[in-house]
């Protein structure tokens, strides 16, 4: 044992401690100090980072034993209050950098040192720091982060207050503004509590569970022996499949007929076989981690290894064995037919090109791992906190493989630190059920990155042919394709991805003719979950391509030639479901970008003279489109509650789920928009968001549908409210009138897609979306040509997402899409289950691998009629297309055309080579 002194946040602390703990452990397991986060524990994300002496320090990797007595250490907890915000956190709120805020705390540290050390830094010097101290964030696209920082240093600097950063609305109005989310001030003082923390609170007799996974990706299991296991120490009880109360599997809601699986694949604990690396097979409950994760160790697991089929190619060769015995490996087809055979057009279109592309298999790689826990509470449910983004959704999935009624089982979303859609699908929710049902006990699960990274699902891999033909001026008149999607082991929601290709392959082109035939592969690599874009980044992989290389093929400019082929209401131009968007926007749209378009170009064309240093580099400029629609497909719906309460505020409930992109602030705008007629201020309206047991059905927070579907469900419940309060004269009632003259107080607002249709299994026919977005993505890159390596210098984004509700959380959501799809264009891979198994090997983008020079622009003329106050989604279409705009800038800039991400430096000088 070592007794340590410590200063800590200017407080003298004597602690005794074994000497092998983290600084990150013991400053949060015992003094409680949790805005110190611990994301990938190996020091590559900065979550953890702490001041120790004055310098930033990654706490997860500093061994206590090496802390100098009397060291003085700053956590965030001690810098600033709710009440007395440190600039720093102050200008992290104004510019919206708490999305999720996991890393925040992190950031804000690193960046009080450097402050402290270079009182006005360039943005240059501010990214460089925050690079070279590893800090990282999925959400923001880091331009927010470094605006917060020189913001923060004109206040250090005394040349503004703090008071000038922060928005304050004028006329009671907070629509389209920059009004800052209700969560922000508890997210960069470190009070926000995330689920690791949350498990600190558990009652002393809480288990904590270890699995024991597989370390193959198919066989067959003979059989397993947990005795040695369960003699260990601190062990409670280890669970195995013989275990589990229910159906011992989660279903994926197979709801179209032609599958020709029945959506019962997934086990929650391995019984019969293992389907992927990392599937679990056993759970060690005991009284520590540290004694779960030893005696899993002992766990022996008899296996017969069974040839692994690793992509779609491999899963539907001839030879290759069913993987879920009695179900095709390709298990789900779905045709586009749109207009005239397209057989006899290809045949004698003057121009034809055909292509084929591959969409790689993305992890989302969020800074917080995946954390659960679970308990019996006074009602006798089960009650499970976790990071889920669809608390009824997984409710239903999940039931019947634990075992329970469905009054028995309540789901409550933790505050969740990122999910980018891999928490649309149930990760560790049935774990933690049965463990919780099984030892009677409070039972907890906190990944670490590794398991984050190798047992959550990812995009699943788009294998793209496509064939476009046009006529002599360059006008679309076909489009066929030929797709697989590769959706790994488990088909929930397979069904529904692969739809997507029937929805956004050509998505925003006039094409009168379409065959296009997409197909779901079960393969035995990771399992296909929901990330953002959901099958649009596939599709447009395939679809912008083939209308770059057309336009090369032409001679048109490619700008102009998508332009000349957008939706057009003059044409009576439809989507590939044959239905009229919900507005026609593009035509405008692309009239607004084209400034910047030729501005682009020109200034690669300067970068090209002034920085290629005679061919070591060269620049040039790109371009796509990416759409997408807001919704589940067809009669998608969504509730919400409005009540007032004695103090006459408002309470209102719903179960949008919020996963950083804001869910809070797009609860209170939606509400507030109605409310303020009665002279309610945002103050005045409280939330009680996502808890099965006291919050309506609102839908998951998926398919960018809550901002439409849940937000036009508060808009509704506030309208209701607002018709009964209000009085004959046009004032309105107070609570004790309304209580006097016997009116209800609380009112369900519920708003349904009515105007949309499913699409037709055989031709994906019909009106799937109720609202959709647009993106024109307009990428810089630079090429160095001797080693391939790109790096993207500017990037402007033209966007319509109807009315934007608030402004800083559009402005985050398309930055941090734009990290996301430089990341997924140039580095970010899940392939190698030997090499791709932590942040950096997977390429995470750090600061600067992202361009600091980012436009963005917004097209509102254009209002959605089904819209809550006109408003799209935002979340997803600017993730639909970034990676083809950068590859078509590749080309741009070579020659050279790329066709599969990431186009990595190997990848790039392969293709230069062979020019």
């Amino acid at each position: 044992m070592i007794k340590k002194i410590l200063m800590i946040n200017g407080t003298q602390r004597t602690l005794v401690v074994e000497g092998h703990e983290s600084l990150a452990e013991v400053l949060r397991d015992r003094l409680l100090l949790t805005g110190c986060k611990i994301g990938c524990g190996e020091g590559h994300c900065g979550a953890c980072n702490v001041i120790v002496d004055g310098k930033v320090t990654r706490s997860c990797i500093t061994k206590i034993a090496k802390v100098p007595d009397y060291a003085k250490i700053e956590t965030i907890e001690g810098i600033g209050t709710l009440e007395d915000l440190h600039p720093l956190q102050a200008a992290w709120i104004a510019h919206g950098c708490a999305q999720c805020g996991f890393c925040s705390p992190g950031f804000i540290m690193s960046a009080k040192v450097l402050l402290e050390n270079n009182p006005s830094p360039s943005r240059t010097e501010v990214r460089e720091w925050f690079n070279k101290n590893r800090n990282l964030c999925r959400c923001t696209g880091y331009k927010p982060l470094i605006d917060a920082v020189m913001d923060a240093a004109r206040v250090l600097r005394g040349e503004i207050t703090k008071e000038d950063l922060m928005f304050q609305p004028t006329d009671n109005r907070i629509l389209g503004t920059s009004y800052a989310r209700p969560s922000a001030a508890a997210k960069v003082t470190g009070s926000w509590d995330f689920g690791a923390d949350e498990i600190k609170t558990l009652p002393e007799d809480t288990l904590q569970i270890a699995l024991v996974q597989a370390e193959v990706s198919h066989a067959w299991i003979k059989g397993i022996d947990t005795s040695q296991a369960e003699q260990m120490p601190g062990v409670y009880r280890v669970i195995t499949y013989k275990d589990v109360p229910g159906k011992n599997r989660i279903t994926g809601l197979i709801t179209f007929p032609t599958n020709k699986g029945d959506g019962w694949d997934r086990p929650i604990l391995c019984d019969e076989k293992v389907f992927q690396y990392g599937d679990a097979i056993a759970m060690v409950c005991a009284d520590t981690v540290a004694h779960a994760r030893e005696a899993a160790k002992y766990v022996k697991v008899d296996l017969e290894v069974l040839p692994a089929y690793m992509s779609a190619p491999e899963a539907m060769d001839p030879d290759a064995m069913e993987i879920h015995p009695g179900t095709p490996n390709v298990y789900y087809e779905t045709n586009c037919i749109k207009g005239e055979d397209t057989a006899p057009i290809m045949e004698t279109a003057p121009n034809v090109i055909e292509m084929d592309a591959y969409c790689s298999r993305q992890p989302h790689m969020p800074i917080e791992p995946d954390v659960a826990y679970a308990y019996m509470d006074e009602e006798g449910r089960v009650t499970i906190h976790s990071k889920s983004i669809g608390i009824h959704l997984h409710h239903a999935m999940i039931c019947a493989g634990i075992g329970v009624e469905p009054e028995k089982l309540r789901l409550i979303q933790l505050h969740a630190g990122g999910t980018f859609g891999y928490k649309f699908s149930p990760t560790i929710e049935a774990l933690v059920g049965v463990a919780a049902l099984v030892t009677g006990r409070p039972v907890a699960l906190n990944f670490n990155m590794y398991q984050m990274i190798t047992y959550t699902g990812k995009r699943s891999p788009g294998f793209m042919h496509i064939k476009l033909a046009a006529d002599e001026k360059g006008k679309i008149l076909a489009l066929e394709g030929d797709n697989l999607i590769d959706h790994g082991p488990y088909s929930e929601f397979g069904d529904l991805l692969t739809m997507r290709l029937s929805q956004f392959v050509g998505a925003g082109v006039d094409i009168p003719n379409i065959r296009n035939r997409s197909r779901t592969v079960c393969t035995n690599h990771a399992y296909g979950a929901a990330f953002r874009g959901y099958g649009a980044p596939q599709s447009f992989m395939g679809g912008d391509i083939a209308m770059d290389m057309m336009a090369a093929k032409m001679g048109i400019d490619p700008f102009e030639f998508r332009a000349m082929n957008c939706y057009k209401e003059s044409e009576g131009s439809t989507t590939p479901n044959g239905c009229k968007p919900d507005v026609y926007c593009l035509e405008d749209l692309y009239d607004l970008a084209r400034p910047y378009y030729q501005k682009n170009k020109a200034y690669a064309e300067t970068l090209n003279r002034e920085k290629g240093e005679n061919g070591k580099f060269k620049y040039g400029a790109g371009v796509s489109l990416g759409v997408y629609g807001c919704g589940l497909d067809g009669v998608d719906s969504s509730e919400a509650w409005a009540e007032l309460n004695p103090d006459n505020t408002v309470t209102i409930y719903d179960s949008w789920e919020d996963h950083g992109q804001g869910a809070d602030i797009g609860t209170l705008t939606h509400a507030h928009e109605t409310l303020r007629q009665a002279g309610f201020t945002p103050d005045q309206i409280k939330l009680v968001m996502n808890d099965t047991g006291k919050t309506p059905n609102s839908g998951p927070a998926g398919g960018s549908r809550s901002n439409v579907m849940t937000g036009n469900a508060v808009r509704v419940a506030s309208e209701m409210l607002i018709n009964a309060m209000r009085k004959p004269d046009g004032t309105y009632r107070t609570y004790e009138e309304m209580v006097e003259e016997k009116l209800p107080l609380k009112y369900e607002g519920k708003w349904v897609a009515t105007a949309c249709t499913d699409c037709d299994q055989e031709t994906a026919q019909g009106n799937p979306f109720s609202v959709y977005m647009y993106c024109i993505n307009l990428p810089v890159v630079q090429v160095n040509m001797e080693t391939g390596k790109v790096k993207v210098v500017k990037f402007t984004m033209v966007s319509d997402f109807g009315t934007i509700i608030n402004k800083t959380v559009v402005d985050g959501q398309v930055m941090g899409a734009i990290a996301q799809g430089i990341g997924l264009a140039l580095s970010e891979d899940f392939e190698d289950l030997k090499k791709h198994t932590s942040l950096l090997k997977c390429g995470i983008p750090y600061p600067n691998d992202i361009p600091d020079d980012i436009e963005l622009v917004y097209q509102e003329n254009h209002p959605r009629p089904l819209g809550p106050y006109g408003a799209a989604g935002c979340g997803e279409g600017p993730l639909a297309a970034p990676h083809p705009a950068i590859l078509n800038a590749i080309y741009s800039a070579t020659g050279a055309r790329i066709t599969r991400v990431p186009a990595r430096p190997e990848v790039v000088k392969a293709a230069l080579d062979a020019l």
